[in-house]
């Protein structure tokens, strides 16, 4: 798992820790969908924040810019990681 997924995740327990009574998590045994469901909405957001900002740069490939900025395809380029 890449570094800014991990801290998305991170985000995602914190969220969970002060968003979710105690009591659900113990009888649910975890989170569960609700930690999923707040994982999800953070990595849907900074891909959008990131696409807006391949909008404004006029990127010629959003995708491009947006998976590199998520840390994906940096050691073997976008292209070619997103080729896989």
């Amino acid at each position: 798992m890449n570094e800014r997924i991990k801290e998305l995740a991170i985000q995602a327990s914190v969220w969970c820790d002060e968003n979710i009574p105690e009591q659900f998590s113990e009888e649910t045994n975890g989170y569960g969908s609700a930690w999923e469901e707040k994982f999800a909405e953070l990595i849907v957001k900074m891909c959008a924040d990131y696409a807006d900002m391949a909008y404004d740069a006029r990127c010629d490939y959003p995708g491009d810019y947006v998976a590199e900025a998520m840390g994906y395809g940096e050691a073997e380029g976008v292209a070619t990681w997103r080729a896989k």
